[in-house]
């Protein structure tokens, strides 16, 4: 069963969506029972840190998904549902946020007025210096070239505290961000691969094909 963490401020349509283009009926749910019951989740997020962070906690999510964390329950961040797996955001005030991966959230600070903030639009996501012929996770990368482009709508950016926690990064604002992080059963992406055409759809059929 694929659960979908409703938390009141996600993009949980076009996710819903998009995992039904790849055959795949995903559950949208903010009941934490059942998404302790899920073979995989998705946490996909639109919106600020210190709301998620609020509404996750008032439908006791938050619990919900250190429980899967722990049991190794394949789980999927996306924008501000990977933001929030790190320790604290920059955003409203320095959000204390989950803690399941070291490391904070920061907002882009360009010394080119010119450099747009948000980021909004297409980007390349590389990955060809983190991901080693026998790592695990290259799976996630089948029938994806390293420099593909994926679609970003953010302000702030992760900087996870271990390097190694690193899958992937991109460029913006002067400034190279981990667009894809990982830790053990958690993956998660800075970018929308649901909102990321046949690319974005071929890295959700990976991560529902990839065993822990």
């Amino acid at each position: 069963m694929l659960v979908i963490i409703d938390f009141k401020a996600g993009n949980l349509t076009s996710v819903k969506l998009a995992m039904k283009t790849i055959g795949i009926n995903g559950i949208i749910t903010s009941d934490p029972n059942i998404v302790r019951k899920a073979d995989r989740v998705i946490f996909p997020g639109v919106g600020a840190a210190g709301a998620t962070m609020l509404n996750l906690k008032q439908l006791h999510l938050d619990e919900a998904l250190y429980d899967i964390a722990k049991r190794g329950i394949p789980l999927l961040g996306i924008c501000v549902g990977m933001q929030v797996l790190l320790d604290y955001s920059e955003e409203d005030n320095n959000t204390k946020t989950l803690g399941i991966i070291s490391g904070q959230t920061v907002r882009f600070k360009p010394d080119n007025h010119y450099v747009k903030i948000p980021q909004i639009g297409w980007n390349s996501v590389n990955w060809d210096s983190h991901v080693s012929t026998n790592n695990p996770y290259k799976k996630f990368f089948n029938n994806i070239k390293s420099g593909s482009d994926f679609y970003f709508v953010h302000s702030y950016y992760p900087m996870p505290k271990n390097q190694n926690d690193i899958l992937a990064t991109t460029e913006y604002a002067n400034v190279n961000f981990a667009s894809i992080i990982k830790r053990d059963n958690i993956i998660a992406t800075q970018f929308h691969p649901e909102k990321s055409g046949i690319i974005g759809l071929k890295f959700l059929e990976n991560f529902c094909k990839l065993s822990l």
